[in-house]
């Protein structure tokens, strides 16, 4: 039998004894420890946005005059400001102030059609929207709402400011909203605090094994939680933050033959042109620790290739906005593996479970829904009681994904839980057919969507894209049969270019528009059709 050796005190003993007071201690906030990094490493470069380089003193002395401007306007804490800009200094310096001021930043995505902004907008209700001037138009059609314009008005509003002295904040203040974009329906806003995004960068660091200085190269969307996260914990660390107006290869191949990245991040649907970028050029990168993301996204062959050409391990990731890099980003893919299997790793910072439609663990082998719980995880979605009441059950977050727990404890992705194909009364998860017509080194991308089916209630049906015609329905149709059960197979396989497939801003296929594409007109795509086999 284990021996405690604190079993002389019990819980309740030890709380009494201890009182308040280191409760109190324990805490602290996202602005304290940033200031503290600019009192230490005061000529430090922070930030390179294109030609300006600006030092943690620099970058601090700007953030105080933000935080004056904004507590000189009375916003009070709790309130929101929202920031509609591409990606630059100034995006930070909003996040910083607003950490320092008690205020919560909603990231605006410019990307989104006049009606989902004014949904975004009107679900937070700002106080103040901070923007760029060409973004501006926008925002026509949202309530009338005070602006900051970036540029000459922005700069004065820092010179004029009054004196900022900061108050602490209480960590589970909410820091930041980023609009969570799903498969279907409306985005929601999910509430990043303090707590959470200090637990985020000590995750960062310790499970992808970053140095304090290592750099970050922020060319995806600050509006999504990839550079968001990780631009302010490099800064919480000490490192340099690349600022990069979204995907431009020769702004990203310039970072990594300058400085030693920690974390490149690459996404779906990029990888390939990308490669052929650096192939042209010739990088030689400085060192780059881990690459990649959203592996389960990406053909096999272009992780061998790009982890070659980067001397850099591909991040078998699965987080999300909610949770940060947990539940399963631990393992990575070897340099030049083309990998047979992508089992996860579980975090180290954090529980999890996998249950069945009542909410009940399931065995190893059997597909179930993760749950999670840890310090990484988001406060929830505002101004969403139903479905904060849904997805918070137990004390536990209810992802929507399904994965298997295998016999040596690794996590193997299913799908969305949301996203089934009920065919002939069994579950098909799409992910499943997905990888399968992935392995082929001909695919450069796969997604399988559900249509209604007479007969077997709903069918999967596959898009691809090809270089070359290599791959053809007989060889990816061999390819199923060999791989999968007979109801799994595609009914359908449509043969489309790689960029028209239809993705979010983080690089993920939309399948309910490639669904509504074959609603719409399902003689606007050259189809190839196959015959679903007999069960």
């Amino acid at each position: 039998m284990c021996k405690d050796p604190l079993n002389r005190l019990s819980s309740g003993t030890v709380a009494s004894s201890l009182g308040h007071a280191p409760q109190s201690a324990s805490r602290t906030d996202v602005y304290q420890l940033f200031r503290n990094r600019g009192s230490a490493l005061p000529d430090a470069i922070a930030i390179e946005d294109s030609d300006e380089r600006t030092t943690y003193a620099a970058l601090l002395c700007r953030v105080d005059q933000l935080a004056g401007h904004l507590a000189g306007l009375g916003l009070n804490t709790g309130e929101r400001i929202a920031v509609l800009s591409r990606n630059r200094r100034e995006y930070v310096e909003v996040q910083l102030a607003a950490a320092a001021t008690g205020l919560i930043v909603a990231c605006l995505n410019w990307r989104l059609l006049a009606a989902e902004l004014r949904h975004c907008v009107t679900l937070v209700s700002p106080r103040l929207i901070i923007t760029e001037l060409d973004l501006q138009e926008l925002l026509d059609q949202t309530p009338n709402i005070p602006t900051l314009t970036l540029g000459r008005e922005y700069e004065d509003a820092l010179t004029q400011a009054p004196h900022f002295t900061p108050v602490p904040q209480d960590p589970e203040n909410g820091l930041v909203i980023l609009y969570t974009s799903g498969t279907t329906g409306l985005p929601k806003g999910a509430v990043l605090s303090h707590r959470a995004m200090i637990a985020r960068a000590s995750v960062f660091a310790a499970e992808l094994g970053l140095a304090p200085t290592d750099a970050f190269v922020a060319w995806a969307p600050m509006f999504h939680m990839a550079s968001t996260d990780h631009a302010l914990s490099t800064l919480l660390r000490g490192g340099t933050v690349f600022m990069i107006d979204g995907y431009d290869p020769d702004a990203i191949c310039r970072s990594i033959e300058t400085h030693r990245i920690g974390w490149l991040v690459l996404i779906p649907g990029m990888i390939e042109s990308f490669i052929a970028h650096f192939k042209e050029k010739g990088i030689t990168p400085i060192g780059i620790r881990v690459c990649g993301a959203m592996a389960d996204l990406v053909p096999p062959h272009q992780i061998s290739e790009i982890t070659t050409l980067l001397n850099a391990p591909y991040l078998n990731s699965f987080g999300s906005t909610e949770t940060g890099l947990p539940p399963a980003t631990r393992s990575t893919i070897p340099i030049g593996v083309t990998p047979q299997t992508l089992s996860k790793q579980i975090s180290a910072f954090c529980e999890i479970r996998l249950v069945d439609e009542t909410d009940q663990d399931v065995p190893v082998g059997t597909p179930g829904e993760l749950l999670m719980r840890g310090p990484t995880l988001f406060s929830g979605y505002w101004n969403a009681d139903a479905t904060n009441t849904e997805a918070f059950r137990d004390g536990w977050f209810h992802l929507g994904d399904v994965f298997r727990r295998n016999a040596d404890g690794t996590l193997g992705f299913a799908d969305r839980a949301k996203y089934l194909i009920k065919t002939g009364g069994e579950n098909v998860y799409p992910a499943e057919i997905e990888r399968v017509l992935m392995a082929d080194p001909n695919v450069t991308d796969a997604a399988v969507v559900r249509v209604p089916d007479d007969r077997w209630g709903e069918a999967p049906v596959a898009f691809v894209s090809r270089s070359g015609d290599t791959a053809t329905q007989d060889t990816l149709m061999a390819a199923c049969r060999a791989s999968l059960a007979t109801y799994k197979l595609p009914r359908e396989i449509h043969f489309i270019a790689f960029e028209d497939f239809p993705r979010s801003t983080s690089g993920k296929i939309q399948r309910h528009v490639l669904e509504s594409s074959l609603r719409a007109d399902p003689g606007a795509i050259e189809l190839q059709e196959l015959t679903r086999p007999e069960t």
